[in-house]
């Protein structure tokens, strides 16, 4: 997962993106990037680390334009040095292009073997780049190169780009990430989540549609379907874990969706217990919901440190089980002798949950039942999120029953699919469409995996 942003025709577009890229920050925590066009040169700043650590004041003043585009990066295909830090930017026949991407491509590998042997020569190892070679191929007018470049890559994109006078987002015919279309006085905010649209004052007016591509210039919205829409194959976990839960996805609020799941699983698996809390930040709305369902108190039992991100989308597995250890302490007096209900939101590798398990009964608490609001995961994600191997994901070679006797809890439940799929209200809930599910059982939606 990454985060886009981009915002056209404002005075102060370098300044609205970082505001726009600060609450986009949960989305990739490893550099961001932001690129301004002033209608003939193109102004270009990216850093490594968050979005504070690679801007400064001294940024806004050497980036001047009224069109622009910025990234923060969670890296899922390359490294993740300030090599693969986006937007990036090339030249082809037709101009200058700027391009940030949310998602990953699936045929890049066998797309970059084929562009190497032709002769292009790449400057990244990031996927992304493979839609700039195309681009360049393809030759002006740039709304057609897009489109050209876009028919070649499959996978998951929410694409933004930017020339010298025009803003275009793009969107994959399965819209496995959400990306939105926003009005700020007499000028346009796209945006991964509303959230950053609220941040910046734009209102909201829709999101862009599977196979869409729209392009904004001087002459205002020009929409374009580019290739046919698939079925909708929303991402689970933008509901589950990833979005913000002050956004919405499809009109569903996030923080809504994720009570619904606390209150399914509550009815799924009803447990006698003295207390419920919630894993910071993503597992508190589902606490409250189980809390609500069950009739018991909830507590805020566990704190989170504000100054540490976020363990999952740590780059690698040492660095998250140190970050556990940083991130998150127990309320003592709210769980000593208690028999507790700990809702989270996922289990990946296992590594976080024993480890709160084991911090829950150090402090006191005489029983510790989990309950999980996404189903087992059992195969790597192909699509944004850094599940890693099918090997490292601890419920693709053991049990529920296997997995609660290795983390040390007194009862493990997992959410079930069609539970997980139904809280979050969507119209589409008896056939499953409209939500991948490939993680938990390895349908993967695209025919390239």
């Amino acid at each position: 997962m990454c985060g886009i942003f981009g915002v056209f025709n404002n005075p102060q577009a370098a300044e609205l993106t970082y505001f726009g890229l600060h609450s986009l920050q949960h989305r990739g925590q490893e550099s961001a990037g932001i690129c301004v066009s002033d209608g003939k040169h193109f102004h270009t700043h990216r850093g490594t680390g968050l979005v504070t650590e690679a801007f400064g004041e001294e940024q806004y003043s050497e980036l001047p334009g009224h069109i622009g585009i910025g990234h923060v990066r969670y890296t899922t295909a390359g490294d993740s040095g300030l090599l693969n830090a986006q937007p990036l930017v090339f030249r082809y026949t037709g101009g200058r292009v700027a391009v940030a991407h949310n998602g990953n491509l699936v045929n890049a590998k066998r797309l970059r073997t084929q562009l190497e042997r032709q002769g292009s020569i790449f400057q990244t190892n990031s996927d992304t780049e493979i839609v700039p070679h195309f681009i360049a191929r393809s030759g002006p007018p740039i709304e057609q190169a897009i489109q050209d470049a876009l028919r070649m890559v499959e996978g998951a994109y929410a694409l933004l780009f930017m020339t010298e006078t025009q803003l275009v987002a793009a969107q994959d015919p399965r819209a496995f990430h959400p990306l939105s279309l926003g009005k700020l006085d007499n000028g346009w905010v796209v945006a991964s989540e509303t959230c950053a649209l609220d941040v910046c004052g734009a209102e909201f007016v829709r999101e862009i549609e599977p196979g869409e591509m729209l392009v904004i210039d001087a002459e205002g919205l020009h929409s374009q379907t580019f290739m046919e829409p698939s079925p909708r194959s929303i991402c689970s976990f933008e509901y589950i874990y990833f979005a913000r839960p002050d956004s919405e996805i499809d009109g569903i609020s996030v923080h809504n969706a994720r009570k619904e799941m606390g209150r399914q699983i509550c009815r799924e698996v009803p447990t006698e217990a003295d207390v419920v809390i919630g894993v910071p930040d993503s597992g508190l709305a589902a606490a409250i919901g189980f809390a609500e369902e069950s009739g018991l108190p909830y507590e805020m039992g566990m704190m989170k440190n504000r100054y540490v991100g976020r363990t999952f989308i740590q780059p690698d597995q040492e660095l998250r089980r140190k970050g556990v250890r940083m991130k998150l302490s127990v309320v003592r007096k709210a769980v000593e002798g208690k028999r507790v209900i700990l809702v989270d939101d996922s289990i990946v590798r296992g590594t976080t949950s024993g480890r709160i398990v084991e911090i829950l009964k150090d402090a006191g608490a005489t029983e510790v039942h989990m309950r999980v609001t996404s189903p087992p995961i059992t195969h790597p994600c192909l699509y944004g999120i850094d599940t890693a191997r099918r090997m490292e994901l601890i419920s693709a070679s053991q049990t529920p029953e296997e997995i609660c006797q290795k983390i040390g809890a007194d009862s493990l439940h997992f959410i079930s699919a069609e539970g997980m799929i139904a809280a979050t209200g969507r119209k589409d809930v008896a056939s499953n469409r409209g939500h991948c599910l490939a993680c938990f059982n390895g349908s993967y939606p695209t025919q390239t995996c």
